[in-house]
């Protein structure tokens, strides 16, 4: 049996502009991302087997870990290439929170791309994992090369921009998960509605949420400066603390880094 450990971090969105509807239902964007030292841990583990078979399990109560999670279907996607057939186990634990706008789901799937790459020896060359990241999720590109970069397309064209380390903090509501579809679909009903424009978010996915719900305004109320993550509900405050708040999951004292995935 053949073993890692990959380290896959959370990923902040320092604007998030949408450009566009694009034929294929997705939006086209223009979005500033940055990676923190908030982890997510998969440990991965093949041996042979008659066929392929893959079991996930963790410590979290609040994912599936069954074929609709997106790390089982990274390994199917990595499969497609006849590599021979294993019995895969991975364990993933959960430190990102879940349904947050920090990249929780597609980091782990990334992660998982990177780890099986490494364990078989590489069979798929840098490029050709960025395919596959492809098509999985928006972010998976970003998240298998962190740092900082400018993101285009879907969010998987990326351009690497000049490194700088801040601190930040994050807050999110703990009851309040809000997926990327609901966000998109909000955000394009809400400019359908207003044709004025938008208000001036550096996301415009937070304009498009933010009157829908209180826990969001609440915020925003306490902490005029924060800005929300991705598709939410996380917002965050550059060098800055957030104070203890009733019904809140709250990190202080994080740091931007200048990676993604990596063994560890």
């Amino acid at each position: 049996m053949r073993q890692i450990k990959v380290q896959c971090p959370a990923k902040i969105n320092l604007t998030l502009k949408i450009i566009g509807k694009r034929e294929d239902g997705f939006h086209n964007i223009e979005s500033i991302m940055q990676t923190i030292n908030l982890y997510d841990y998969l440990t991965i583990s093949i041996e042979n087997s008659e066929k392929l078979r893959i079991e996930i399990s963790g410590t979290s109560d609040k994912i599936p870990y069954d074929k609709t999670n997106l790390v089982y279907k990274a390994a199917e996607l990595f499969f497609d290439k006849k590599l021979g057939n294993y019995k895969i186990k991975v364990f993933i634990e959960k430190n990102i929170p879940v349904s947050a706008g920090l990249a929780g789901g597609s980091t782990n799937a990334a992660g998982m791309l990177f780890g099986l790459n490494k364990l078989l020896n590489e069979p798929y060359t840098r490029e050709e994992l960025h395919h596959l990241c492809s098509k999985l999720g928006s972010d998976l590109n970003f998240c298998l090369e962190g740092g900082k970069q400018m993101t285009t397309g879907r969010g998987e064209i990326l351009e690497a921009m000049k490194f700088k380390n801040f601190n930040l903090s994050l807050i999110k509501p703990e009851k309040l998960g809000i997926s990327a579809k609901e966000a998109y679909s909000k955000f394009s009903e809400k400019l359908k509605n207003n044709k004025n424009g938008r208000k001036k978010y550096l996301n415009d996915l937070e304009w498009g949420l933010i009157e829908d719900y209180e826990e969001l305004k609440t915020i925003k109320r306490l902490y005029p400066n924060s800005i929300m993550s991705g598709s939410g509900s996380t917002y965050y405050l550059i060098n800055e603390g957030f104070s203890p708040l009733n019904g809140y999951w709250i990190k202080n004292n994080l740091e931007a880094i200048p990676y993604g995935i990596r063994e560890y």
